[in-house]
């Protein structure tokens, strides 16, 4: 999963992203609310890791700001030394998913993000097939079909992008979600690389919305494959 890690203290934040990266996420890593306020206004994740006590405002107020001026559904974890039950109530009354108290607990922390993280995963995350009319993926047989027809020519990182996309229908996705979901943190890549990928995925499976999906740019932000509904004649 790609995560946001909001957490002041150096030496917690090292820890927590060193367990968050060692169980294979990918992990950015803020100190300010601010920053991370302004990060997720261009770029998307799974799931939102806060402190509740920052330098520049509270956790609270930032879930507010995710959840209301940007609406971010994504799920969020409190991850804080304050451990009064009026505190805790207060986090879950402002939108937050869990609520877990310092000292953390390296595979608490994980189970509990994979809890809060599970409920919000649409069913197509979890199937090995992809059953998405006139569209098959076959994620394990790496098989993709339209009408019943099998689509042979796909490179692996454009079946990897489709079958990502397929499985985030209707959800929008930065550039450097995308990026780091196919290519990985490390890849050293063209900026063209992914719209080059994208322009072939929508020409090879003939997306468009006479098969009843779109796939839509987001200008200075990403893609998102959306249901088409098909008007009547």
């Amino acid at each position: 999963m790609r995560l946001a890690l909001l957490e002041d203290d150096p030496a917690q934040a090292e820890t927590l992203a060193s367990w968050l990266v060692g169980a294979g996420h990918d992990t950015h890593v803020f100190s300010l609310g601010g920053d991370l306020l302004r990060h997720a206004s261009r770029e998307s994740f799974d799931a939102f890791l806060i402190d509740w006590m920052l330098p520049d405002q509270s956790g609270p107020e930032v879930l507010r700001k995710l959840r209301q001026e940007r609406d971010i559904a994504s799920p969020v974890l409190f991850v804080t030394s304050r451990d009064a039950e009026e505190d805790i109530v207060a986090g879950l009354a402002a939108g937050a998913d869990d609520y877990m108290v310092k000292p953390i607990r390296r595979l608490e922390l994980l189970a509990r993000l994979e809890a809060i993280c599970r409920r919000f995963r649409t069913h197509a995350e979890t199937q090995p097939v992809l059953d998405l009319p006139p569209y098959q993926i076959d994620i394990e047989r790496r098989r993709v079909s339209r009408h019943g027809e099998t689509i042979g020519n796909l490179t692996e990182k454009e079946f990897a992008l489709a079958v990502f996309l397929f499985q985030n229908v209707g959800r929008l996705l930065s550039r450097g979600h995308l990026l780091e979901a196919i290519w990985g943190l490390s890849a050293a890549i063209p900026t063209r690389t992914l719209d080059t990928h994208i322009s072939r995925i929508r020409k090879k499976l003939d997306i468009h919305p006479a098969n009843g999906f779109r796939l839509a740019p987001a200008y200075n932000y990403g893609y998102r494959l959306e249901r088409v509904v098909a008007e009547p004649a």
